[in-house]
């Protein structure tokens, strides 16, 4: 039986006698859970499912759960929280690893930690099918989920719109997992920047950050037609004026910070590593006089937007286009 159990794990078959999902980004843990629930239904509408939290398995009761049915119906045992299992119940989960019972699927969810290691250690031992469920806390981490989000979905996005989509809805991976369905589900074609802009520009910050970045990349056209659909959709003057100083001022520090890794400039900087990259590209153009002129051409618009004009949208629009004009200096000079 463990030598069925290494073959099945090699060809990552979901119906292997044991999954162990490790890790705790609930999402990932959970279609774990759905993929085995599903190709074993597939292969038995019938298939008997009991998902069970360490309260609930007891000593004695895996041996229940799979002994000999009369009607060798297939089943499928999910105990979450593994670690948290009481001593006596991970001897009968270790002992049922040695000797796999036919047309059961065990799968153990465990967070990964030192906490019931040797739980962990048994069942990579025994050869158990293993699923990475890692906690993404990295920008790079969630912008890979994403991008894999819309090859599983069988659809092509930018670059820049799986960014786009990071940036607007954040890092929740329900979130940016449905915000990709709903995308595919109501988009034909290549998914781009554009498209994620029109149905997450509503997001303040998200809106206000692509005005800024079309600007510091001297894409002039582009960022007055991001600037008119966030002030169109009741995004405050004041959130856009502060995103392009921020622009201008990565495009400044970065310019004039010594050379060296992104990890390392992030840190001398007090920027994520993503955005060092990011900023490198859009500060092409840039020179130190282009960086100085754009820098009071916010300063500008920020006195106009809060009182100092008689035209807070003209303030905007003129700052948008001095700055995205100083982004193309060095080419004019």
């Amino acid at each position: 039986m463990l030598d069925a159990m290494a073959r099945k794990t090699a060809n990552d078959d979901p119906l292997a006698p044991v999954t162990l999902a490790v890790g705790q980004e609930d999402l990932l843990l959970d279609r774990a859970v759905r993929e085995v629930v599903s190709a074993a239904r597939a292969a038995d509408a019938d298939t008997d499912v009991r998902d069970l939290t360490p309260d609930q398995l007891q000593p004695g009761t895996l041996a229940e759960l799979t002994s000999p049915s009369l009607f060798a119906e297939r089943k499928v045992v999910v105990v979450r929280n593994a670690q948290d299992l009481s001593a006596d119940t991970i001897k009968d989960v270790k002992a049922y690893l040695g000797a796999p019972a036919e047309e059961i699927t065990l799968v153990l969810l465990h967070a990964g930690g030192a906490k019931g290691k040797g739980l962990l250690d048994a069942a990579r031992k025994a050869g158990a099918r293993e699923v990475a469920c890692p906690k993404m806390t990295k920008p790079a981490d969630r912008l890979a989920f994403v991008r894999g989000e819309f090859r599983g979905l069988g659809r092509s996005a930018t670059p820049e719109a799986c960014q786009a989509l990071v940036d607007a809805v954040g890092s929740d991976l329900r979130e940016l997992a449905s915000a990709a369905a709903q995308l595919v589900a109501d988009v034909e074609g290549t998914i781009d920047e554009a498209v994620v802009g029109r149905y997450y520009t509503g997001r303040a910050e998200a809106s206000s950050f692509t005005v800024a970045d079309r600007a510091v990349e001297g894409r002039t056209a582009e960022a007055l037609e991001a600037l008119r659909w966030s002030l169109a959709t009741g995004v405050a003057p004041v959130l856009i004026t502060s995103a392009l100083a921020q622009g201008v001022r990565a495009i400044g520090k970065l310019s004039s910070a010594r050379g060296g890794r992104p990890a390392d400039l992030a840190r001398e900087l007090g920027m994520p590593p993503w955005k060092i990259d990011r900023v490198r590209q859009q500060m092409r153009g840039w020179t130190p006089d282009g960086v100085a002129v754009a820098l009071r051409a916010v300063a500008e618009a920020d006195a106009g937007v809060k009182g100092g004009g008689d035209d807070p949208e003209y303030a905007l629009e003129k700052a948008v286009v001095t700055i995205a004009r100083a982004a193309r200096s060095r080419g004019r000079g």
